[in-house]
């Protein structure tokens, strides 16, 4: 047993206990975050601008603070980014993370000093309750790798920018960094294919005991191991024991990933975002995802029928309910407020509080109504893949066809890559629409009135999304596939390229 794992078992045990104590005092940390927040920024610009001085309590707070989302917010962000300070937060940001926004062009997160210790214990519990649980910590004294972006920054008027994950690179503890891949020269490289090539070089003969990444990225990483020595992962890397993910829901992955291991390994969800850490996997026996209710952020749930309405519905965390879909506001001790990220989330659990990711509340297919959502496309597939099991999908994707080259009615078009097809195409298609007209009442009276016909799945060639991706730029790193369209920018993009 090597020092990390010995001293970290004791310690997770700790850690373990604290968080119990925390979920039972939810709804005070979460009215302590939204006190504590307010107070520190009503003196900034935006803090005069909407009388966070005046506010009392979260009643006050709703009535005086509306829904932001990044367009609505980026004036104050523009100042900020402009090296002016006290603008949404006391002082200049600790670090701007830029993201890629779809319609926004580039985003610019602030983290502040406050809170990007945050985004590093999110990370650290979720592996200590993992220890804590399964009594497994000898992975830690391994070789762990995170494929993420780069930790090169440049400087904003001061203020150190690039990708969360670069970021984060830059405060890994010093315990780990010792076993930490890819090189720092490496993780440095901005072409994904060149920086997976090294990435591969650097670590095909380690002895490696956690892999973390996005499952798409994972898998190409993975291709490329096998493809160079002729083994699975598991046999490769005989002390793989962990494999940590987020930023997508894993479910529609994990066939084809667990395929190329070869073997079982542990699973370790999260829920990091550039706005902060949201959420993390503390136990393998219960579904959903921890809400981490003690870091910085006070959460406002929307539910999304009323997101878009005149008067959207807040509700605060005491106010939830099992099994509703909501938008997500977070307020954080960086200086965003009420502001939306674009994901949806349903609770599992309210004791303690647990979430799962159900989709993006602009990612949809709505185009006659129907409101489909990243939830019910994905359940979909899996009751497919259950109904076809030796089916392997590398990735999709879905969008409305409203006027079909054939003349024929309107359907939703399921644009999909299979590393190993079903071998009957008729039953895996229609397990999919038999299960999205039992899930979504709208569509299914829209098949039934004759205005949509049954969905249809078109088949891409090997590599087709990896393609487009590198088409748009935005090929590796923490760039992600839409699961939904409400247009067909993306299909027309896909179909634009060879297909089978």
């Amino acid at each position: 047993m090597g020092i990390r794992s010995f001293f970290a078992k004791p310690f997770a045990h700790w850690v373990v206990n604290k968080y119990r104590i925390t979920q039972s005092e939810a709804i005070e940390k979460q009215l302590f975050w939204l006190k504590s927040n307010v107070e520190k920024a009503k003196s900034t610009l935006f803090g005069k601008a909407f009388g966070l001085d005046k506010i009392q309590n979260y009643i006050d707070y709703k009535s005086k603070v509306p829904i932001f989302e990044y367009e609505d917010i980026k004036p104050y962000i523009e100042e900020a980014v402009a090296g002016k300070k006290d603008i949404l937060w006391p002082g200049k940001p600790a670090y701007f993370a830029k993201t890629s926004g779809t319609t926004s062009g580039a985003k610019y997160i602030p983290i502040s000093s406050e809170s990007m210790p945050f985004h590093i214990l999110g990370a650290r519990d979720a592996l200590l309750h993992y220890v804590h649980h399964s009594g497994n910590a000898s992975f830690l004294d391994q070789k762990l790798i995170f494929l993420s972006g780069s930790p090169e920054l440049e400087s904003k008027n001061g203020v150190p920018t690039g990708r969360l994950s670069g970021i984060v690179n830059h405060h890994v503890p010093s315990y780990l960094r010792t076993n930490q891949l890819p090189s720092y020269a490496t993780n440095c490289m901005e072409d994904w294919e060149e920086k997976l090539a090294s990435i591969v070089e650097e670590t095909i003969d380690q002895r490696m005991g956690l892999i973390s990444g996005i499952p798409p990225w994972v898998q190409m990483y993975f291709d490329r191991l096998e493809a160079k020595s002729g083994k699975k992962i598991g046999e490769l890397f005989p002390d793989f024991q962990v494999f940590v993910t987020g930023g997508v829901n894993f479910d529609p992955y994990r066939e084809k990933l667990m395929q190329s291991i070869g073997r079982k390994v542990d699973v370790i969800e999260t829920y990091p975002a550039s706005e902060g850490f949201i959420a993390f996997q503390d136990s393998t026996g219960e579904e959903g995802l921890l809400l981490l209710v003690d870091a910085g952020i006070f959460y406002e749930f929307v539910p999304t029928d009323t997101y878009f309405s005149a008067s959207p519905t807040r509700l605060c965390l005491s106010e939830v309910e099992l099994g509703v879909n909501y938008a997500l506001l977070m307020t954080t001790n960086a200086g965003l407020w009420s502001y939306s990220i674009g994901d949806t989330v349903k609770f599992v659990s309210l004791d303690p509080y647990r979430i799962i990711v159900t989709g993006r509340i602009k990612h949809f297919i709505s185009a006659f109504g129907e409101h489909v959502i990243a939830e019910e496309v994905e359940l979909a597939v899996k009751e497919a893949m259950e109904a076809c099991p030796e089916t392997k999908i590398v990735e999709f994707t879905v969008a409305p066809n409203i006027t079909p080259k054939d003349g024929l009615m309107p359907h939703h078009e399921w644009l999909m890559e299979f590393d190993v097809a079903p071998k009957n195409m008729e039953l895996f298609q229609k397990t999919l629409d038999a299960s999205m007209r039992r899930q979504n009442i709208y569509y299914q009276d829209l098949i039934v009135g004759n205005i949509l016909q049954p969905l249809k799945i078109q088949s891409l060639a090997k590599d087709s999304f990896i393609q487009y991706m590198k088409s748009q730029g935005k090929l590796g790193g923490q760039n992600k596939v839409p699961r939904l369209s409400n247009d067909r920018i993306l299909a027309e993009g896909l179909l634009g390229l060879t297909t089978e």
